[in-house]
């Protein structure tokens, strides 16, 4: 099946494509044979074939009760604390700080 996948892609062969099709619908329509398509969808291209084409991957897996792993959202990022300054001590004021020109 995957030959024939790979020799579409290539060359644009529309009987090729139609086989490979053919022989996925018998796989994906037939529950004794789910297993083995499951373990087709594996490969990129028999997985496109089916989201395009057959649209049964899914529903497989949902009747096997099988389901996607949930994506874990990413954490929202929190601010680091400030570093906290000793109480007592402040930071110089403008008129305290010498001045870079003096002559002006």
């Amino acid at each position: 099946m995957l030959d024939l996948l790979r020799l579409a892609a290539r060359k644009g062969d529309r009987g090729a494509l139609t086989l490979a099709l053919d022989q996925m619908k018998t796989l994906a329509y037939t529950p004794r044979y789910w297993d083995k398509y499951l373990d087709l969808l594996v490969h990129p291209m028999a997985r496109l074939a089916d989201l395009l084409v057959i649209k049964q991957g899914d529903k497989i897996a949902h009747q096997k009760g099988w389901t996607r792993p949930k994506r874990e959202r990413p954490k929202p990022a929190t601010k680091a604390p400030r570093d906290k300054r000793a109480p007592g001590r402040k930071r110089p004021t403008a008129a305290s700080q010498p001045s870079l020109f003096p002559d002006l």
